[in-house]
């Protein structure tokens, strides 16, 4: 995708902010406070892990456990305003961008946060490329508007030229000095943040990505709350901006994962029978990685997906020209009507099996080991996905399309607790 803007636009506007970073001498370790973004985090499990590992962990802010949406927002912002008060949270003197690195054996992901000025879709300045969720979008605007805080960077990509020139010759010098901080998660992932607050280096970054415009990889649900909250607080302000990571991925590339469903109340032998003709079916072997393997072979020729919670796993691909034609929209480029999340959601979920896209009738899930189990243990069904071509994505946010909500997850994802914005923090 053709990521370069014009100075008539205004391209991206990256602002410097007084980041709120943990206190080392505070905490037992800056892995055991972070976490994965919200949506990746399975739960309970997940949280009840994160909480176990400190008591300040960050999931106590983005993933507050209370009876009521009031009272778990309630408690975040309450959290958040004691660890500030008691020095376990702490604002840094002066605004800053922060370099944040991430590697893991071969992979290395380098880019800043800051706090970007929110454009609209039709600005043609960040570029969405999913559906939302309207009541996800809904609790996050209500925990962000309760704590008055940025807790998780989006993840947003742009275009370079490949060099280190610009933004990324900031980032490539900032490096070079010793980190903020620097600390491995129990995933081998190693992170280390650096800040740039020197006036020269702030206006390469701004000069440079103002002739850009950026794709929205992770945070769609977070981008749109940034915009209805804008809407709430229309005098210029702290509201005006929201916190993103930005990658130049012509200099580091991300990874495209597939995020997968679990049915939450349909059995396998159901969702199975409801097939009829429509769809071929093939028992394919196991373990997991194997039936992947399947699922990438037959993804490669068509629509295909695998069916698991019954104990064994089932190849659903090849589906029925006609019926695909009956329930697919008919108004879209040829690229969307194709996706497999596509033919899923308007094929499978809604007219075949008839499943509401609720809370209560999907769970969307990032690992794919972590579907199946909890289709077993619910008795229902999990729904493997293969990952969406990057081209594909970028062509269709180009056209203005926007995929079907949860499509794709970009990688890898910044860990979230390292550092946050507050809006009352100037």
């Amino acid at each position: 995708m053709d990521t370069t803007g014009s100075a008539a636009n205004g391209g991206l506007h990256l602002t410097p902010f007084r980041g709120l970073r943990y206190v080392p001498e505070r905490v037992g370790s800056l892995a055991a406070v972070t976490s994965p973004p919200y949506d990746v985090v399975v739960r309970p499990d997940g949280v009840h892990h994160l909480q176990s590992a400190d008591p300040h962990n960050i999931v106590r802010l983005i993933l507050p456990q209370a009876a009521t949406k009031e009272a778990r927002h309630r408690q975040a912002a309450d959290t958040l305003s004691a660890w500030l008060s008691d020095g376990v949270l702490a604002a840094d003197a002066e605004p800053a961008l922060y370099v944040y690195e991430q590697r893991k054996g071969d992979m290395l992901q380098r880019g800043l946060i800051g706090a970007l000025e929110l454009t609209t879709p039709a600005e043609g300045i960040v570029l969405p490329h999913e559906d939302v969720i309207p009541h996800v979008v809904e609790d996050r605007a209500s925990l962000m508007r309760t704590t008055a805080a940025n807790l998780d960077p989006l993840l947003l990509t742009y275009r370079g030229n490949g060099t280190a020139t610009g933004a990324t010759a900031v980032i490539e010098r900032t490096v070079g000095r010793a980190p903020l901080l620097s600390t491995t998660t129990e995933d081998g992932m190693s992170h280390r943040l650096w800040s740039v607050t020197d006036p020269a280096a702030l206006a390469e970054v701004a000069d440079d990505l103002g002739r850009h415009q950026a794709l929205i990889a992770d945070g769609h649900h977070r981008w749109a709350t940034y915009l209805r909250l804008r809407e709430e607080h229309p005098a210029p302000g702290p509201w005006n901006y929201g916190l993103v990571l930005l990658i130049d991925t012509a200099r580091y590339p991300l990874q495209v994962k597939a995020i997968h469903r679990l049915l939450n109340h349909l059995p396998v032998a159901d969702a199975l029978a409801a097939l009829g003709d429509g769809f071929r079916v093939r028992p394919v072997d196991g373990p997991l990685p194997a039936a992947l393997d399947a699922l990438g072979a037959a993804a490669s020729e068509g629509n295909a997906f695998v069916l698991a919670g019954d104990g064994r796993f089932h190849l659903v691909d090849r589906p029925s020209p006609d019926l695909v034609a009956r329930t697919v929209p008919a108004d879209r480029p040829e690229a969307w009507r194709t996706l497999d999340a596509t033919v899923l959601h308007a094929t499978l979920i809604d007219h075949v099996w008839h499943v509401p896209d609720t809370p209560e009738g999907i769970t969307y899930i990032h690992d794919a080991q972590a579907a199946v189990a909890q289709a077993e243990r619910r008795g229902g069904t999990a729904v493997l996905m293969h990952p969406v071509r990057e081209d594909v994505v970028r062509d269709l946010a180009r056209q203005g399309v926007t995929m079907p909500r949860k499509s794709t997850s970009f990688g890898p994802k910044p860990a979230t607790g390292l550092v946050l914005r507050s809006l009352d923090v100037g």
